[in-house]
């Protein structure tokens, strides 16, 4: 028998509430609160009743170590934004592309590079996806007005380019190399700005370094846990979702990796058998370019290295290692699986109550997005914030935003599967369930979803580790 915990508690609700609150001196009455500005999961789920003590360990949440959110923005931030929240005269464009949360840290670091160079930005250009297909603007996805208010002591967000700054033909940016720093920014590109007025810029992919000032962190997750709100239709129906998985007790959310894309990006095997594999290595010869890491190593040294997804069997392993009870309910995140229903099969044997958003939906609610990867996306981001335990297949984009999401909002737990150290014990026929499950648990025992400090290791996005710069415990 599940029971509903507390709601979240005061001091997070007041911690959450009180960072929207902007710097400038001439902001609306209306400010946002909570309930408008940040993406908030549903609260995590009690438990009692005749649950095994690995099912309990398995259910049980992190206790945040006293960490909440506090975006304290310094002094001398503070004051520039009165002159940079009123930019009327240099405009940034910035075109963002792949997919949904590949796109969201893009237009993070526009926001960034805005106030680095102390530019209005224009609404960011989402360019059409070249596996999807996806024709999505911003306006589809994002609530814009949202995104402007949020950010409206930041930096002056304007939904287009105003006429004055219009020009026949207009040179794109996009030879920017990785890790640069807002002092590359500023010698590479102000001077122009400053002369032209207009900078566009493309291929931001991870350009811009994981280690910035700490008011440029903290303006890093202001965008991405308060301005970066979905649209009011995408929304209301990824709630209505989160709602009608939760309101039957805990869950667990897994982001599925194995659509056919990944698996041709990825240069591993489907576990489907020859037939499966054939195809995709086809499909790889024929787009040599969607390989994306370790061209030459091998399909099994690729697996080794914890580079390739882990497929339907070996999460199910997994979860039953880790303690999941067979009756738990499981979400299922991701594209349509490469095999379907073959694909899945491994994992519905183990746990028989799975569920995806096509399964949630009623009558006709997801009709108009059929064609919309992003927006689909978007719904299992939502649906995966409300779990109460969610868990990527493999590492990206959505993995890593939920990491830092989940994070921000309560520390919610979030395992990260330690591929590059269980592999080997999958393959060993000579271990006993209880043998097999005990080294499991030992590599993931501090895969809770405690606070951990993106200071260890100053590589790490503050978006996926949001402590110490934009929590603090004190």
């Amino acid at each position: 028998m599940i029971s509903p915990s507390s709601p979240l508690s005061p001091f997070l609700l007041a911690s959450l509430s009180s960072i929207v609150k902007d710097y400038s001196n001439n902001l609306l009455d209306d400010e946002p609160t909570l309930s408008t500005s940040a993406m908030v999961p549903l609260p995590p789920h009690g438990f009692y009743g005749n649950l095994s003590e690995e099912e309990r360990e398995f259910w049980q949440q992190p206790d945040g170590e006293g960490y909440h959110p506090c975006l304290d923005f310094s002094l001398e931030y503070r004051k520039s934004s009165v002159r940079i929240s009123k930019q009327r005269r240099k405009f940034l464009v910035v075109v963002v592309s792949g997919g949904l949360n590949q796109q969201r840290n893009q237009i993070v670091d526009a926001v960034v590079i805005a106030r680095v160079l102390e530019a209005a930005l224009v609404v960011p250009v989402l360019q059409v996806n070249r596996i999807w297909g996806d024709e999505s603007e911003f306006s589809d996805i994002f609530d814009v007005e949202h995104f402007k208010k949020i950010l409206q002591a930041d930096v002056r967000i304007v939904t287009s380019l105003p006429s004055t700054h219009l020009v026949a033909k207009q040179s794109v940016e996009n030879q920017i190399p990785l890790h640069v720093s807002p002092t590359w920014i500023r010698t590479r590109f102000l001077q122009q700005l400053n002369e032209e007025g207009l900078l566009i810029l493309k291929g931001l992919d991870s350009k811009l370094s994981k280690s910035l000032p700490p008011d440029l962190q903290k303006l890093r997750c202001k965008v991405a846990f308060h301005a970066l709100r979905f649209s009011t239709p995408i929304r209301e129906l990824g709630n209505q979702m989160a709602r009608r998985m939760w309101i039957e007790g805990p869950y667990v959310a897994i982001h599925l990796r194995i659509e056919k894309d990944v698996w041709i990006r990825t240069g591993c095997l489907t576990g489907l058998g020859p037939k499966y594999d054939d195809i995709i290595a086809r499909d790889r010869e024929s787009h040599p370019d969607f390989l994306t890491d370790k061209l030459n190593m091998s399909n099994a040294a690729r697996r080794l290295a914890g580079l390739c997804p882990l497929n339907a069997l070996e999460v199910a392993r997994l979860l039953k290692a880790l303690g999941a009870p067979s009756n738990a309910r499981i979400y299922v995140a991701g594209g349509d699986p490469f095999g379907s229903v073959f694909a899945l099969q491994p994992l519905v044997e183990e746990f028989p109550n799975i569920v995806t958003k096509q399964m949630l939906s009623r009558g006709d609610e997801l009709s108009p997005y059929t064609n919309r990867p992003s927006v689909l996306a978007a719904i299992d981001y939502t649906v995966s914030l409300s779990s109460d335990v969610f868990m990527p297949s493999h590492g990206g984009n959505m993995g890593r935003a939920l990491q830092g999401h989940r994070a921000y909002v309560g520390h919610r737990k979030h395992v990260k599967p330690n591929k590059r150290m269980m592999i080997p014990f999958f393959e060993d026929m000579s271990l006993s369930e209880e043998e097999f499950s005990s080294i499991i648990q030992k590599l993931h025992k501090n895969s809770k979803g405690q606070p951990e400090q993106r200071t260890k290791r100053i590589d790490r996005d503050v978006l996926a580790y949001p402590v110490p710069e934009c929590m603090c415990n004190h």
